[in-house]
């Protein structure tokens, strides 16, 4: 019976962690609408500052990967952190939760385009809303800089991706695989050297701690 009670009570858990997954990605999900890097900032906040399933520093490895793995950056990190929490169901609850606004959006868009495309007022609407969108990818870019550069050589690399994407059209899919290289070469160089070879922002202000006040 104490077997049977013990079952239940972790059967009845793991369904409501699943369900709190499944909820608190479906709230997020809306934002999508301003794509998967708008979707950030409200995702940090929900998994970090309210639920704790993640903290700061986690948060940023998480959005790098999740950027640079195929597909939706935001249904990526969706279903990293539902994995991190309760395993392949986790990820299954937070990939539906995230995904299922966005179906619901553009099913009633596109039943209000038919009577309504050509109002003023719709379009001055989604122009307001561009504006937003933009600011909620800045705050994003701002967050992931935060943890991702904290030296030099992190910031020279970010400075000549921002300019090269900006300035030529060579496809971010290059840009990420030729990062990696230059990532792998510059720490085995550092090593060869004798230099402090450091991956992380902690690292980096605990053999350096003058960096704090800079980054």
């Amino acid at each position: 019976m104490e077997r049977k009670n013990a079952y239940f009570s972790r059967l009845k858990e793991r369904l409501t962690l699943l369900a709190r997954l499944f909820w608190t990605f479906f709230r997020i999900g809306p934002s999508t609408f301003g794509g998967g890097y708008a979707m950030l900032p409200i995702i940090e906040h929900e998994v970090v500052s309210k639920k704790k399933w993640v903290n700061e520093e986690e948060i940023g490895e998480l959005i790098s990967l999740a950027g640079s793995a195929p597909g939706g950056v935001g249904v990526n990190a969706a279903a990293m952190i539902g994995h991190r929490q309760a395993g392949i169901a986790g990820a299954v609850s937070a990939v539906l939760g995230v995904t299922c606004p966005t179906f619901l959006i553009v099913i009633l868009i596109s039943l209000g385009a038919v009577f309504f495309r050509d109002q003023p007022k719709v379009e001055a609407a989604l122009k307001g809303m561009h504006g937003a969108v933009i600011a909620l990818i800045a705050v994003a870019a701002y967050r992931m800089a935060k943890h991702a550069v904290f030296d030099a050589t992190t910031t020279i690399s970010a400075l000549a991706t921002v300019s090269v994407m900006l300035f030529t059209g060579v496809h971010p899919l290059y840009l990420i695989a030729l990062s990696l290289l230059c990532g792998m070469a510059v720490i085995q160089i550092k090593k060869r050297l004798g230099l402090q070879a450091n991956t992380e922002k902690k690292a980096a202000i605990n053999s350096c701690p003058e960096l704090e006040y800079y980054i």
